[in-house]
């Protein structure tokens, strides 16, 4: 007859358990930072396709930047584990997806509506996708503050439906692109954390990305291409190296913090975007979408002191 389980052994088991998920669930001032770097520098790329007279070669240019640095840098860094390569080839296509709708985003409307709702409705999306699909489940502050920040993004959709019919289908662009950064980011948050290497990780879905967007692009718009990439190649590679350590700061946050809690702290770069739209676009903010970047940096901050 088995012996039963000593009460104590139990308890004191129970407890360390715990205690485990209330560490993975705590996001600290140093992980933090790097979220709140990566909002910058994915913000700062954005800047510089919407800056382009061209913003499908201006996306494209963007990924050939991340190609040449991933194909650089792959040959000194440890290569992810072989379980992550299931989710770096289910990424790729993804992510082809999403380079292809910024530049339809940014082709119909300003950069400070388009990127507010391409990147503050996915954390809604992906809260709701991480607790069936990873196990993750946020504490009701936290809850609170992806709520926030998602309701910045909507305050600037109804801005943009009131306004005109390109604004509006600026709109429908952006929330399609949304639901991709939402599916990428579960995908990535699963397979880094088989990976152990997430620069690496992200690396290689970069150089994959940019293999077919600037095939693609060379075989339909070559004479083009060359053109534009001569005269801009420097700010492509800035793009390029903005968006490497963007998703490769956020991808290493991933795995150790909540996916779903990473992916709302990094909307964040919504408040940088809306301020480079304005100083360096100089795009016409409306009092409206200062309402909705303050409902997203209260969102930030509930979820930081949650």
């Amino acid at each position: 007859m088995p012996r039963a389980a000593n009460p104590s052994i139990v308890s004191h088991t129970i407890g360390r358990h715990r205690e485990r998920v209330r560490r993975a669930l705590e996001m600290s001032p140093f992980v933090f930072s790097i979220v709140m770097c990566a909002a910058l520098l994915n913000a700062s790329w954005n800047t510089i396709v919407k800056s382009g007279p061209d913003k499908q070669l201006d996306v494209v240019m963007v990924a050939g930047g991340t190609g040449v640095l991933a194909t650089v840098l792959l040959p000194f860094l440890p290569q992810p584990a072989a379980a992550s390569w299931p989710y770096i080839l289910v990424s790729t296509p993804i992510q082809v997806l999403y380079y292809w709708l910024v530049a339809a985003a940014y082709h119909r409307g300003d950069m400070s509506e388009a990127y507010p709702l391409m990147r503050g409705t996915a954390p809604l999306l992906v809260a709701t996708l991480a607790t069936p699909l990873i196990g993750e489940v946020l504490s009701v502050h936290r809850w609170i503050g992806v709520a926030l920040i998602s309701s910045g993004a909507f305050c600037m959709a109804v801005d943009a439906h009131f306004r005109s019919r390109e604004a509006r289908s600026a709109v429908t662009v952006a929330l399609a692109n949304a639901a991709v950064i939402a599916l990428y980011t579960v995908v990535d948050g699963l397979g880094v954390r088989k990976s152990h290497s997430p620069l690496a990780y992200a690396l290689w879905i970069f150089l994959l990305t940019a293999v077919p967007l600037v095939l693609w692009t060379l075989r339909q718009r070559r004479a083009e291409m060359l053109a534009y990439f001569r005269e801009r190649f420097h700010l492509g590679f800035l793009g390029g190296a903005g968006s490497v350590g963007s998703y490769g700061l956020t991808l290493s946050a991933m795995t150790t913090a909540p996916v779903a809690l990473v992916a709302a702290l990094r909307e964040t770069s919504i408040v940088f975007a809306t301020i480079m739209a304005a100083l360096i676009l100089k795009e016409r903010i409306r009092w409206s979408r200062y309402v909705a970047i303050a409902l997203i940096a209260t969102g930030a901050i509930t979820v930081r002191l949650a």
